[in-house]
């Protein structure tokens, strides 16, 4: 899948990034637990410079737990700290704040008579659009300080949020790279939502979808939808006999092919097929 979208608020948010960086003392950097290299954003890395980063793996309920905490040790060993967060149920959100904390006041500047620091401690929370930004930042202000919503790119404009801690937290919109040339990578990215629904073609992402359940979890699908599995090349068949398992029929008695592709990326999405991880290390 070849994906170009760079819609304008895109290159506006990467101005704004640009100009919020000095203000800050540390970036907490989100990436999608399911995807934590392919939600990587290079582009944020470039722009940080020497700037201290905390990564946060969101939606963790969604991923295979053992290759999430594969992955966190992986960063750890590459000199970066990680946290599995999951805002909906409030986990890990304090142990990310006081890392946050931690990692920030080593860098602001303090009286050198007495060792205190000379201000409030900055950080800013980016990432890619739609993996959670605001609602892990609702959950760290325990309270609806961000706008919420399913919709890549919802958050437009900087804001800064003061935490009961005393910290100041920037929240800013989501960044993704201008163009998209590797396919895997599209893939996953529009698989788990990154991108906006009319950034690829829904059936294409699905047929690839099944293939990558076929290969990496081949029981996946005969235990969901109760159809038979021969192997990845079947996409098409394997998306009929689950339209035609699930009832999703158009006149005549014909397969919706659409309606079972929705089906199944929302499924899959939710996590109703369980948990995955589709980065390899």
């Amino acid at each position: 899948m070849s994906i170009q979208w760079f819609p304008g608020h895109m290159a506006k948010a990467k101005q704004l990034l640009a100009e919020c960086i000095p203000l800050v003392d540390v970036v907490i950097e989100l990436r999608d637990a399911r995807i934590p290299l392919s939600s990587s954003n290079p582009l944020l890395a470039q722009m940080l410079g020497g700037k201290p980063r905390v990564i946060a793996l969101t939606k963790p309920d969604l991923a295979d737990e053992r290759r999430t905490a594969a992955f966190a040790a992986r960063f750890e060993r590459e000199g970066v700290v990680c946290v599995a967060v999951n805002a909906r149920d409030n986990k890990g959100t304090r142990e990310l704040l006081n890392v946050a904390k931690q990692t920030a006041e080593r860098t602001i500047p303090r009286d050198r008579a007495y060792g205190r620091a000379l201000r409030t401690s900055r950080v800013m929370v980016a990432g890619i659009p739609n993996v959670g930004k605001s609602s892990l930042i609702n959950a760290l202000c325990q309270r609806k300080a961000a706008r919420t919503g399913a919709l890549p790119g919802i958050t437009r404009a900087k804001q800064w949020i003061r935490l009961a801690s005393g910290l100041e937290m920037l929240d800013t919109p989501g960044l993704l790279w201008p163009r998209l040339d590797d396919p895997d990578i599209a893939f996953r990215l529009a698989v788990t939502g990154a991108i906006g629904e009319g950034g690829f073609d829904r059936f294409e992402l699905v047929e690839r979808l099944v293939q990558f359940l076929v290969r990496e979890y081949p029981a996946v699908l005969a235990e969901r939808y109760s159809v038979g599995v021969a192997s990845a090349a079947d996409a098409t068949c394997i998306l009929t006999a689950i339209g035609e398992r699930r009832g999703c029929l158009a006149l005549g008695g014909q397969v919706d092919l659409a309606r079972v592709a929705d089906l199944v990326l929302l499924e899959f999405r939710l996590g109703k097929m369980g948990r995955f991880t589709l980065d390899r290390e």
